[in-house]
């Protein structure tokens, strides 16, 4: 579902060991993506490996929070679109940006990203769904949507109006500019810039916090927060894959 833009793009390279890496650590479970080569986008194998990663988390009572960043110089320049051109990789499986996204919206306890790099489509929008956001101040974001062809994706066309204020949202689905650190900040899409030195430290030293509180109290909460906009983020996000559709299936028919 999400795309990736013409700039940067992802580098050619065979891949080696698992495509995400898991480590629980005094009650965090910090995931990373894997896929350096690629600048992390999402392939079928990725999609899959961190709702799984995810819904295990959800399930471990032993894990508070989860921490979530990229290997190398990105954070996700969102979906492999080599995979997307070849749609026998669809025939036995669900697209896995839908087997994703619901667990991402739902999950019930707290979740940070420590962007480490360049974000683009998905490596944006899943920040909406995150609890609290570190950019690295070298890193910097874009959703090229609709110079692709295409529309929204993750809600974000409900989550973008209501997180950065909707003539905001406007400016950036409509003329896709690059999003700086700084600027991610202002937009509320970020919680704070770090130096890109210090951004795993500050990262895991929220995590570590978040991870020695009890349970019970962290999941209450966290539900309490998602009760009120849960069917919205899930309405939206079947509403632009009606839209997505229909966009690709008149691309392919002209």
């Amino acid at each position: 579902m999400s795309e990736t833009s013409s700039s940067p793009e992802p580098e050619p390279a065979p891949e080696s060991g698992p495509v995400l890496l898991v480590d629980d650590a005094d009650g965090v479970r910090t995931l990373t993506l894997n896929r350096p080569q690629a600048l992390n986008a999402f392939d079928q194998a990725l999609w899959y490996s961190t709702a799984d990663a995810l819904e295990e988390a959800a399930t471990d009572d032993d894990i508070r929070c989860v921490l979530i960043t990229g290997a190398g110089r990105a954070f996700s320049a969102g979906q492999d679109l080599s995979e997307m051109n070849d749609p026998a990789v669809f025939q036995d499986q669900e697209p896995g940006y839908q087997r994703f996204m619901p667990v991402l919206e739902s999950f019930p306890k707290p979740v940070i990203a420590a962007v480490n790099g360049v974000g683009v489509g998905i490596g944006l929008t899943m920040l909406l769904h995150c609890d609290l956001v570190l950019m690295a101040d070298t890193a910097r974001l874009k959703v090229p949507f609709i110079s692709l062809g295409v529309t929204t994706e993750a809600s974000a066309s409900l989550m973008m109006p209501t997180v950065m204020g909707w003539q905001r949202a406007a400016e950036v689905l409509f003329t896709e500019p690059w999003i700086d650190a700084e600027q991610a900040v202002a937009d509320g899409i970020a919680l704070r810039s770090v130096p890109a030195d210090r951004l795993l430290d500050e990262a895991r030293a929220l995590a570590s916090h978040i991870g020695g509180l009890p349970l019970g109290p962290v999941v209450a909460t966290k539900q309490l927060m998602l009760a009120g906009r849960l069917d919205a983020v899930k309405a939206a996000r079947e509403r632009e894959l009606r839209a997505f559709e229909q966009l690709v299936g008149a691309m392919m028919a002209g």
